[in-house]
C-alpha cells in the first residue's frame, strides 16, 4: 500500500481558524458571529451548520493564539503519526460531538477546544510517554492529560467563561478514537510511525520558543 502524502491539513485548518477570525472583525461584516456561533436554540432548532462553523470561530486574539500553539504544535505530531486523512476525521468527530454535547449545557459557545482536546486524547493513547511541555512542567503525555481531564472536571463548578464539558468531551471522544486505531492497526499489523523524542524537540524549539 502507498504511503498516503502529508496534507498539512493542522497548518489549513489553522489558517481557516484565522480567517474566520478576521471576518468575525471585520467592521464592514456585522453579525458575522452570530450567525455561525453555536447557539443552543437555533441550532437544536435546526441550524445544523451551527456544530461545525462554531468550530472555527473565537472569541478573542488570546483564545484564538491558545488553540492555534495547541493545533500547530500537537496536531502537526498527530497528523504525521497517524495520517492526514485519518487527523482531519477525527478533529472533526471531536469538534462536532463535543458541540452536540455542550450544546445542552451553554446557551452559546464556540471554538476549536474540542476538536484540539480530541487531538490530544488521541496523543494520551498512542504516545502516552511523549515528553511535552504542560503545566510550566515536562512531563510525559499520559500525565498532562490526567491533568487537564482533573482541571476539566474541577472547572465544570467553577462559574467561568470556558466550555470545561466540551473540553472533556473532545478528550473523551480522543481517547476512544486514540484506541480504536490502536487496535485496528495492531489487528491490521499496520506499522505504527513512532515520533522520536528528537522530533519532538525540533518541534519545540521551533514553535515554542
Amino acid at each position: 500500500m502507498a504511503k498516503e502524502k502529508f496534507k498539512f491539513y493542522f497548518l489549513w485548518l489553522s489558517l481557516v481558524c484565522v480567517g474566520v477570525f478576521i471576518l468575525q472583525n471585520l467592521p464592514g461584516i456585522p453579525g458575522f458571529t452570530e450567525m455561525f456561533v453555536l447557539n443552543s436554540s437555533k441550532a437544536l432548532g435546526g441550524e445544523i451548520w451551527r456544530f461545525i462553523s462554531s468550530i472555527f470561530l473565537h472569541s478573542g486574539i488570546i483564545h484564538l493564539i491558545y488553540n492555534l500553539f495547541a493545533l500547530l504544535f500537537f496536531g502537526g505530531l498527530l497528523e504525521k503519526l497517524i495520517g492526514s486523512k485519518r487527523f482531519l476525521i477525527l478533529f472533526f468527530v471531536s469538534g462536532i460531538v463535543a458541540n452536540l454535547v455542550s450544546v445542552w449545557f451553554y446557551l452559546s459557545s464556540l471554538g476549536a477546544s474540542g476538536a484540539i482536546y480530541g487531538i490530544l486524547g488521541a496523543l494520551i493513547v498512542l504516545k502516552p510517554m511523549m515528553m511535552v511541555w504542560a503545566f510550566g512542567l515536562i512531563m510525559p503525555m499520559f500525565i498532562a492529560g490526567i491533568l487537564w481531564v482533573i482541571g476539566g472536571v474541577i472547572g465544570i463548578f467553577i462559574p467561568s467563561n470556558t466550555g470545561h464539558i466540551a473540553h472533556l468531551s473532545g478528550i473523551g471522544v480522543g481517547i476512544v478514537l486514540g484506541l480504536f486505531l490502536l487496535i485496528y492497526r495492531k489487528k491490521k499489523n499496520e506499522e505504527i510511525l513512532e515520533i522520536s523524542d528528537k522530533y519532538v524537540r525540533v518541534w519545540e524549539n521551533k514553535y515554542v520558543r
